[in-house]
């Protein structure tokens, strides 16, 4: 009788021990963390590069949900290049959904708990609100709204989120480039800078332009996209996409962490469009496709493609005067690339980063002295170094004209487009553990699609005119 209970006792024990050693095995990231992906309606790049790098505390495991197609397949072969590159390989599983249902599907099943979102942009304000009403977070691409109508449901949306203790958050990845950076962190010496001048419409005080283009190169490829992403009805115009990212500058460059009110902060003053035409073999090569949808049919004459991809926004925030641009061309030159120009103009000196051929098509930030006697200035600017230096080690000055230096910056900074989208994502990853982003980000995200899509509403006006 004791040699069959302890022959039990035993038999229970290993059983035991083997169903605990099965459980570890088993056990995924998801549980060590608590953060789980999904990916909704892949049509735009970026949602991939957001997986670009793994995250200590998100799950491998993210669920896909989309219409089935080339958006998601383009999709899928990204993740799968970022699993099986040579150096620094991802694991990510991609749970796939595919399915006219696929936004229901996802609602009802709730399989994560953060929802990446970027592709096409009539359709995104929506799925940012039924995804936070369903009690999900949102990292969203932008742009987050693409007309008024969008930003009136965009302000509902944060509404939902803060009632249900969601955070709602668009990818702003040119906080995260270093020449921005500088120009932000320079601008905040008032010895080197002085006072931010206001300036006019002729001449305003702050500048953001940016130049892209349809066809380039993401991750060693030719950029294939969808077609889609030239009507304007579902990707939006350029005066509220690209734009976004440099009226957000404006505000994070200018007023650091300062809450910015659109009802009282902002006058816009002027704005307008203009098209990039593109012929039906340049559509076909960015494409793959062989003719235009009908839903192009609208845009095209004398089989030119019309696209409304270029824009200007002269307004004023907080009283100072800012011009912002956005020009898109079909391709590059040889050895170029997507190009940045920005001058924020203070009492003792204005910052200017260039992205030109002299420059390599790489952004050089400059600090040209405002002041009558430069050789004090130098003095000061030279004093002034170590404030940069005890942030970012290695950034030094190199003078290029008698009241021109240029910042010159270590390649290690220079870390590329592509992988800001990391840096954002582990930004908001930070804001999702603490349970709340900071307290001025949500209003000035608010100003900021103020200022896009209303300005889009001005240029429009004009135009009919």
């Amino acid at each position: 009788m004791t040699m069959k209970y302890n022959y039990l006792l035993i038999t229970g024990l290993l059983l035991l021990l083997n169903v605990s050693c099965t459980m570890k095995k088993e056990k995924t990231s998801a549980e060590a963390g608590e953060v789980r992906l999904i990916t909704l309606d892949p049509g735009h790049f970026h949602a991939a590069l957001v997986q670009k790098t793994s995250y200590p505390d998100v799950s491998n495991d993210v669920y896909v949900y989309a219409p089935g197609g080339a958006d998601l397949d383009e999709h899928l072969k990204r993740i799968e290049g970022y699993n099986t590159r040579p150096d620094s390989p991802t694991g990510w599983n991609e749970i796939v959904y595919t399915g006219s249902d696929f936004l229901s599907r996802m609602l009802d099943e709730k399989k994560g708990n953060v929802m990446i979102t970027a592709g096409n942009n009539g359709k995104k304000t929506g799925y940012i609100k039924q995804t936070l009403s369903t009690g999900i977070n949102v990292l969203a691409d932008k742009p987050m709204a693409i007309n008024v109508g969008d930003f009136e449901m965009l302000k509902e949306c944060f509404s939902i989120a803060e009632q249900k203790g969601l955070l709602l958050y668009d990818i702003m990845t040119e906080r995260f480039e270093i020449t921005t950076l500088l120009q932000k962190e320079f601008s905040m010496i008032t010895a080197v800078y002085g006072e931010q001048q206001s300036g006019s419409v002729d001449d305003p005080g702050i500048v953001k332009e940016s130049v892209h283009h349809f066809f380039k190169t993401v991750s060693g490829k030719p950029l294939i996209r969808p077609a889609w992403f030239f009507d304007v009805n579902q990707q939006g115009e350029g005066i509220v996409d690209v734009t976004t990212h440099l009226v957000d500058l404006v505000q994070w460059e200018c007023f650091p962490e300062q809450i910015i009110n659109y009802q009282h902060d902002i006058e816009l003053l002027d704005a307008n469009h203009w098209t990039t035409d593109m012929s039906l073999e340049q559509f076909k090569e960015v494409t793959g496709l062989d003719s235009y949808p009908d839903y192009l049919q609208k845009d095209i004459k004398d089989q030119v493609l019309h696209v409304y991809a270029n824009g200007n926004i002269f307004y004023k925030i907080c009283g100072i005067h800012a011009k912002v641009s956005v020009i898109w061309n079909y391709t590059y030159p040889e050895g170029g690339g997507d190009t940045h120009y920005s001058v924020m103009k203070g009492s003792k000196s204005h910052l200017i980063i260039e992205q030109g051929k002299e420059q390599n098509y790489k952004p050089v930030l400059f600090i040209k002295c405002m002041e009558p006697d430069v050789d004090a200035y130098e003095k000061i600017l030279q004093a002034s170094l170590p404030i940069i230096t005890d942030k970012y080690p290695g950034i030094d000055l190199r003078k290029v004209e008698k009241d021109r230096w240029e910042v010159v910056v270590p390649a290690e900074y220079h870390n590329g487009h592509e992988a800001h989208f990391g840096q954002v994502t582990e930004n908001f990853l930070k804001y999702l553990k603490r349970g709340a982003l900071p307290e001025w980000e949500v209003p000035n995200m608010i100003a900021k699609y103020y200022v896009t899509t209303h300005a889009l509403e001005l240029a429009k006006g004009k135009s009919l005119k």
